[in-house]
């Protein structure tokens, strides 16, 4: 049952509009500061960065996709040999299925195989403390994923809704396993108080997953039979921009900001605002679909526009693109001042 549901999860995603509706990310209300005088040589633009050791050409993550069923092998070889090309990280999706059922094991290992040098997210979810060791162990990854994902467990027939004692389930799994642990939402966001209990469990990443692409309320409405609830839930979340700002205030570790990043110019204003990479999934989901070929154009389309927004800050580097001024208004601004953060000292930087 769960391997079909990958599969329905893989094809609603292809076919159907999950995106957030009214809700966008917020990265529209961030304005990066023009140099006209950049100072830099924009073929000398840096943007790699180096995640636990390994060195990547550019902080984009492949952010989880899928796995799980065996059409997902294809998606997943296809993805592997793209991360691999770019040297950019690739994550996969919930490893519980193969954990559950071996015959599925292919459609995870598969990425390793065809990416044997970058770097591997494996994924769990929070409860699943058993699974912990043997999804590292089927994938041998460099980090495992924990994602959080209470909006789609409302929303989808099957879901699990005893998210009690996740808090703790998580610190088990750091101590645990001997990889560093990355917890992700999965489109809903990530709060700065939440970000600060994570913090206390010792993971090593978070990716705040924020609201404004990919509603799994959304894709769980396409599977059930009563639209309601999740046509009530679709636009549920703190929005990218909001949620980046928050956590990349309220803890010390790094951060990746995805949810709706769409470009390298989103991807910009994202690190700007405080993230250390940026992930995307349903975009390159749906060139896998054509084959690795159009991933990788795709990539390098994404990383060129990057530096053009580097180059126009006059950021030679993403640490230099980290402190670049910018502009925070409208409803980002609106929701972050009721928050109780500061939007006025990002216009200060560098100027």
């Amino acid at each position: 049952m769960i391997s079909d549901r990958k599969l329905e999860h893989l094809l609603i995603c292809k076919h159907f509009d999950v995106q957030y509706k009214n809700k966008k990310t917020g990265l529209k209300d961030i304005e990066l500061v023009h140099k006209a005088l950049p100072e830099i040589d924009k073929e000398k633009i840096d943007i790699s960065t180096s995640i636990f050791g390994k060195k990547l050409n550019s902080p984009l993550f492949i952010t989880a996709i899928t796995g799980g069923h065996p059409s997902a092998t294809t998606i997943n070889r296809e993805l592997a040999i793209a991360a691999e090309s770019e040297k950019i990280a690739l994550g996969l999706g919930s490893q519980r299925a193969a954990v559950e059922n071996k015959d599925l094991i292919e459609s995870y290992s598969v990425a390793r195989e065809y990416a044997p040098s970058t770097l591997l997210v494996g994924n769990i979810g929070a409860p699943q403390i058993e699974y912990a060791s043997k999804a590292v162990e089927m994938l041998d990854g460099d980090i495992l994923a924990v994602h959080l994902n209470p909006l789609q467990e409302s929303i989808q027939p099957e879901g699990d809704l005893d998210a009690s004692g996740y808090v703790e389930s998580i610190g088990r799994i750091v101590d645990e396993v001997d990889i560093p642990v990355l917890i992700k939402e999965t489109g809903t966001g990530i709060s700065g108080s939440d970000a600060k209990l994570l913090e206390e469990q010792n993971v090593s990443y978070i990716d705040v997953a924020g609201a404004g692409g990919t509603s799994w309320a959304a894709v769980e409405t396409y599977r059930s039979e009563d639209k309601y609830l999740g046509e009530l839930f679709w636009d549920w979340g703190i929005p990218t921009a909001v949620s980046t700002v928050e956590v990349s205030n309220s803890v010390d570790i790094p951060i990746i900001s995805s949810g709706g990043i769409r470009t390298g110019l989103d991807a910009a204003k994202a690190i700007a605002l405080g993230a250390d990479s940026v992930g995307m999934a349903l975009p390159i989901m749906k060139k896998a679909f054509i084959g690795h070929g159009e991933i990788i154009k795709f990539i390098k389309l994404f990383n060129e526009s990057l530096k053009i927004a580097m180059f126009l800050v006059g950021a030679s580097n993403i640490e230099e693109l980290k402190n670049s001024s910018l502009i925070i208004k409208g409803e980002t601004k609106e929701w972050l001042d009721l928050r109780g953060f500061n939007t006025e000292k990002y216009a200060r930087r560098r100027n």
